[in-house]
């Protein structure tokens, strides 16, 4: 795993703080451009932002509950949907009383209704017209947004290349 520096540290560690308090969602995760996937926490560090016992992680772990990435050496490493999967998981377990079961099943439903909500945003600007597809330098099939800007006398259009 690459060297992460302090203030990369500090950028997901100031979002998973934000996820657990219900400010931020992890489409504004996407959308400033932070990986939700990126495994960063240990379990300790997981615990602690969630607020709950780092044996619970692990117990949800063995449950299937929430079951983090592992580094080659086989720890535990927890990414901001980890997190945000923790947090919620936390409030419907003790606000609601919803056992694991259903809260498992819970979380399943709400990850699928946010990735068709994200592939119905995507269809939408296709639709629209303002998305281009070209290559990346690896070859990849990218997708751009077409942003349209007037300024007098000239328009211009500036390509934007979105998160997929």
């Amino acid at each position: 795993m690459a060297k992460i520096t302090p203030k990369i540290r500090q950028a997901y560690t100031m979002c998973a703080q934000a996820l657990v308090l219900g400010r931020v969602s992890l489409d504004t995760v996407d959308q400033i451009g932070l990986n939700a996937d990126f495994p960063i926490f240990s379990v300790g560090r997981a615990a602690e932002l969630a607020d709950i016992h780092p044996q619970t992680l692990r117990q949800y772990d063995r449950l299937g509950l929430i079951v983090p990435q592992r580094t080659p050496g086989g720890a535990r490493r927890y990414c901001l949907r980890d997190i945000d999967r923790l947090a919620q998981a936390q409030r419907m377990s003790q606000e609601e009383s919803i056992n694991l079961a259903g809260i498992t099943r819970i979380l399943q439903l709400m990850e699928e209704n946010r990735q068709l909500k994200r592939q119905n945003r995507q269809l939408r600007r296709r639709m629209e017209g303002n998305v281009v597809f070209e290559a990346a330098a690896d070859g990849e099939v990218i997708e751009v947004q077409r942003v349209r800007r007037s300024a007098a006398p000239y328009r211009r259009t500036v390509l934007q290349i979105t998160a997929r």
